[in-house]
C-alpha cells in the first residue's frame, strides 16, 4: 500500500528543502564564528546536544505530561481507534497510541520520534465540535506528521536556534557578570549581538519550515481520505470555535501551538505575533485545488 510519504508536491518539497539547506549553512557560518571568536565548540555542543537529545528522547512524554494528555485503549474510544487504525493502515504506518486531553480547546496533534514511537491526540472540544468525517480528516492530518517525521525534522532543524539561544544567555551573562576586565568589554555585547541575530533568522527559517510541513501534512489527509472538502470544514469550525474559547483556556495550552493543527492563541503574548502554521484561507486554497484536481483525476 502506498505510502503518504510518497506524495509528490515537487514545488513545496524544494521550499522546505532550500529552508533546510539555509540552517544548514547559518549553523556552519555560527559555528565558525563561535570558534573565531575562542568560544569552547566542546561545551556549546555538548549543552546544546544534551538538550537536542532529551527533546528528542522524550518530547512526546513532556508533551504528554504538559497536556495532561491520557492515553485510552479501544474500549474507551472504540470509534476513534478505528478511525485511527484504519488511517494508519492507509499511511503504511504503525498504529500509534491514542490519547485524550480534556479541554475546551478544539484541537489535535501528533508527537514522537518516529512512526513507531508516536502518539496521536484529540481534545475534548474537538470531539464536541466535529462529526464523524470531519474527525477522520483531522486525524488523518495528524497521521500526516507522523508519516512524514515531521517532529524529528523539526526537532533537528530547531538545533542552531536552540545553540544560539544558549550562546545569546551564556553573552549576556558574561557581559553582566563577567569577571576578567582587562578584557575587551565590547567583546560580550559583539557575541550577544551575533547570536541573537543568528536566533531570529534561524527561528524565522524553523518557523516557516513548519508553515510548508502544514500544507504537506493537509494534502496527506486529503490523499488518505479522499475528501479534502471534510478537512476543509474541520478548519473553518475549529478556527471559527476557537473564537469562543475563553484566554484563560487557551492559555494553558498555547506553548504547544507548534503541535496543533490550529494554534490556540489568546493574543496576550508576544508569541501570537509569530506563527508556525499558514493561515486558515490559503490553507483551504490549497485544499480546494487539491480537490480539483482529484475531480479530474490528476491526484
Amino acid at each position: 500500500m502506498e505510502s503518504v510519504v510518497k506524495v509528490r508536491d515537487w514545488g513545496l518539497k524544494a521550499r522546505m528543502y532550500f529552508t533546510m539547506f539555509m540552517i544548514f549553512l547559518i549553523t556552519l557560518a555560527f559555528l565558525t564564528l563561535l570558534w573565531i571568536y575562542g568560544v569552547s565548540m566542546q561545551f556549546l555542543v555538548l549543552i546544546a546536544g544534551g538538550m537536542l537529545f532529551m527533546q528528542y528522547y522524550f518530547s512526546d512524554k513532556i508533551t504528554l505530561l504538559a497536556t495532561g494528555a491520557k492515553i485510552v485503549d479501544e474500549t474507551e474510544m472504540p470509534e476513534l481507534h478505528r478511525i485511527v487504525e484504519n488511517l494508519a493502515k492507509k499511511a503504511g504506518i504503525p498504529k500509534p497510541k491514542v490519547a485524550i486531553v480534556d479541554t475546551p480547546v478544539p484541537n489535535a496533534f501528533a508527537t514522537g520520534r518516529s512512526p513507531s514511537a508516536s502518539t496521536v491526540a484529540v481534545t475534548t472540544g474537538l470531539l464536541r465540535t466535529l462529526n464523524k468525517e470531519e474527525l477522520e480528516a483531522v486525524l488523518g492530518h495528524e497521521l500526516s506528521h507522523i508519516a512524514h517525521r515531521d517532529v524529528a525534522v523539526i526537532t533537528f532543524a530547531s538545533f542552531i536556534s536552540t545553540l544560539a539561544w544558549f550562546v545569546m544567555r551564556w553573552a549576556m551573562f558574561m557581559g553582566f557578570f563577567g569577571g576578567d576586565r582587562d578584557r575587551d568589554d565590547l567583546a560580550p555585547l559583539a557575541l550577544f549581538a551575533i547570536s541573537s541575530l543568528i536566533w531570529l533568522i534561524s527561528f524565522m527559517l524553523v518557523m516557516a519550515l513548519s508553515r510548508y510541513r502544514e500544507y504537506a501534512a493537509d494534502m496527506g489527509s486529503a490523499l488518505l481520505t479522499r475528501k479534502p472538502e471534510n478537512l476543509i470544514s474541520a478548519l473553518l469550525k475549529i478556527s471559527r470555535n476557537m473564537d469562543y474559547v475563553p484566554s484563560e483556556e487557551k492559555k494553558k495550552v498555547e506553548g504547544l501551538n507548534a503541535f496543533f493543527i490550529i494554534p490556540a492563541v489568546s493574543g496576550e503574548t508576544i508569541m501570537s505575533l509569530f506563527s508556525t502554521h499558514p493561515p486558515v484561507e490559503k490553507r483551504i486554497s490549497k485544499l480546494e485545488e487539491i480537490a480539483e484536481k482529484m475531480r479530474r483525476g490528476e491526484l
